[in-house]
This record gives structure tokens, C-alpha cells and sequence, in this order.
């Protein structure tokens, strides 16, 4: 199996490739050429920072074009992680108004701290709520803690979200279309529980 991480200048890159290490997957490399994306079996769409500069970024090297082609029309299957997830909707809020990838129809908004009474961003550990089955969830019991960093939310019908967290309200924080994933969280910091939602997209790539 040939996974690789989509390169456009953003997210904890290293550590998803530590990850993957200790899953002992050695075939995953960092790209953003066409040719090499091609010939992958799967891809990790990373993601930190602000949606617009990421957007941007990709849009700059020509990749909006180069994973509409394979992930849309091919049907290479992606996961996305953080703010890779956040770009799979039509547009986010955050600073503006900013165009994503389209994939999973929705928004990205600000969590509203006076709703919610919390601090934001939300940071740290909370347990997920598993709401469908998912090849990406398997094995991982239903309340596993996962990690996360974020101020901005994913808003969109109830049939693509697999799992939410309640952090003051029900958050989707893992959302999913056949051959397309998105966690909110960052499984390479969420211990076990990471690395067996990893474990999950490698075997639904194999079986692809």
C-alpha cells in the first residue's frame, strides 16, 4: 500500500509520519506532483492554521484541480485531519469568506463561545460519539478520547457526519462520503485511539 501526504506548506506533517511508522507503514511519502499523487493508493490532506491561507495555498499549486481529479472523479480515497477536513466544505467564515474543496456540502463557522460558555479555540482532550459505522471508527470503542485543536466547526446534514464530541453543544468533529473522511481532531497526538483510526483508513484503502 502507497499512501501520501498532500505537501502545501502546512500541518504537523512529521508527526502523521511518525504515526504511520509505528503502524509500520514505510510506503507514505509528503507530495504535491501530480504524477506521484497518481500513482498513491490513498492520501492524507493535513491541515493547520487559517482556512483561507490554506485554501489559498492549495489553490497557489494548482491542487484544488489535481484532488478534484483524484479524489472526485478517480475516487482515490482521502482523509482529511483538522483543517484538512475543514477544506472538504463549499466555504468556511473564518476571516471572511473563503472557498473550499466542495466535497461534503456544508460551512465552517466560529464555535460561538457565549453559547457554549467554554474557552475557545477548544483545545485538549474529549470523547467522541460514535453515530454510524464507519470503516475509519474500527475498532475504536465508542466515548475513545481524541485530541483537538480548533476554534471553527463543521455544519452539515446528519447523514455525512460518523461521530461528534459535546464540548457546550454537539460539535461534528468526524464526517464521511464514500470514499471521502474528515476528524476534526488530530489522531497522531490521540494515542491508541489515533493510531487505530489511522489503522482503519489503511485497511479501507487495502480494500480498495
Amino acid at each position: 500500500m502507497k499512501l501520501a501526504i498532500v505537501d502545501y506548506g502546512v500541518g504537523n506533517v512529521q508527526s502523521i509520519l511518525n504515526a504511520f511508522d509505528r503502524l509500520d507503514l514505510k510506503s507514505i511519502k509528503i507530495s504535491k506532483n501530480k504524477k506521484e499523487l497518481t500513482k498513491m493508493d490513498g492520501l492524507i490532506l493535513p491541515g493547520v492554521g487559517a482556512f483561507g491561507a490554506c485554501s489559498a495555498k492549495l489553490k497557489k499549486d494548482n491542487l484544488f484541480n489535481i484532488l478534484n481529479e483524484l479524489v472526485i472523479s478517480k475516487k482515490k480515497p482521502i482523509l482529511g485531519i483538522c483543517v484538512g477536513m475543514q477544506l472538504m466544505a463549499n466555504m468556511s467564515e473564518e476571516n471572511g469568506c473563503h472557498e473550499g474543496l466542495g466535497w461534503i456540502p456544508g460551512k465552517v463557522s466560529i464555535i460561538e463561545k457565549k453559547k457554549i460558555n467554554l474557552p475557545i479555540p477548544h483545545v485538549g482532550w474529549n470523547n467522541v460519539d460514535i453515530k454510524q459505522s464507519n470503516p475509519i471508527f474500527t475498532g475504536i470503542t465508542n466515548k475513545s478520547h481524541f485530541y483537538f485543536d480548533h476554534s471553527y466547526h463543521y455544519l452539515c446534514e446528519k447523514k455525512y457526519v460518523i461521530a461528534t464530541c459535546k464540548y457546550g453543544t454537539n460539535l461534528n468533529v468526524a464526517i464521511g462520503y464514500k470514499n471521502i473522511f474528515g476528524v476534526q481532531f488530530h489522531p497522531e497526538k490521540s494515542s491508541l485511539a489515533g493510531l487505530r483510526l489511522y489503522r482503519g483508513f489503511m485497511n479501507y484503502v487495502a480494500q480498495c
